[in-house]
């Protein structure tokens, strides 16, 4: 495979976001469900490009994954944010996740210079065991925390301390 260019988000990466979010095998990881919510959450998403705070892996010409730093607006959480993070699924086991945490983590702790970043995931998520390998602490669980086709999903909080 050839090398995973990563470059700030744009605005225009918005149709790959949307379609991917849109798909229901991703979909089912995320807390939006109807299309408005879906439409929003990507727009909310793509939106911290503005910041370049967000991330786009191309490999050949082609948009693979997108990685975003959600920053927090008020000054007494500045030091952290939240990582949302997703490949194309034809792009999957391939490496560029990591490369993408990888990158998001230096942006966070050299541009940013936040502290501490955290990442909301239901139990289940196959995201779980890329944390892990970077050394992200789980630091809650909250059980039954969204109903999806009245099924309960569990929510589960993980850490990562960048000082």
């Amino acid at each position: 495979m050839e090398e995973l260019d990563i470059r700030y988000s744009q605005m225009s990466d918005y149709d790959h976001l949307f379609k991917w979010l849109s798909k229901k095998e991703n979909n089912e990881w995320f807390i939006f469900s109807t299309k408005k919510e879906t439409e929003d959450s990507a727009r909310n998403w793509i939106g911290f490009s503005k910041f370049k705070a967000s991330l786009t892996g191309v490999l050949n010409n082609k948009v693979v994954s997108i990685g975003t730093l959600f920053l927090m607006p008020y000054k007494k959480l500045a030091h952290e944010a939240m990582i949302y993070l997703i490949v194309d699924e034809d792009f999957r086991k391939k490496g560029i996740g990591s490369d993408m945490l990888k990158n998001l983590i230096h942006l966070a702790k050299n541009h940013f210079k936040l502290e501490s970043l955290f990442v909301e995931v239901f139990e289940g998520c196959k995201i779980i065991s890329l944390l892990e390998k970077f050394k992200f602490e789980k630091f809650a669980a909250q059980e039954k925390y969204i109903k999806d086709n009245n099924q309960y999903k569990t929510r589960i909080m993980f850490d990562l301390w960048l000082k």
